[in-house]
């Protein structure tokens, strides 16, 4: 069964990475409504923290050297909180097990 998979990402350039497979959420309000099994979260964007939904896998990203917001990301409820170089290097594969 195919995953539903969404991303709330503002940056431009980071958006172009994610496929098709992979909606785009446009506002924080929209995160507390999504029925999607996995979610990607931008997390240098602000409030991302205090709007993480509870029900879906979470992996987030920030750039390596927010290492403080990526440990606050996980007490936040993120499954994952990853460097940015690191979450897009993986992207591929994570999207591949969605197709399973």
């Amino acid at each position: 069964m195919k995953k539903r998979v969404a991303a709330f990402v503002a940056n431009l350039l980071d958006r172009s990475r994610f496929d098709e497979r992979v909606a785009i959420v446009h506002s924080l309000d929209d995160l507390q409504s999504l029925e999607v099994d996995l979610l990607f979260l931008d997390l240098s964007q602000s409030q991302v923290l205090e709007n993480i939904p509870s029900g879906p896998r979470v992996i987030g990203f920030a750039p390596h050297v927010e290492t403080e917001l990526l440990e606050a990301a996980i007490a936040a409820g993120c499954d994952e909180a990853l460097p940015r170089s690191l979450f897009f290097k993986r992207l591929p594969d994570i999207l591949r097990t969605c197709d399973d």
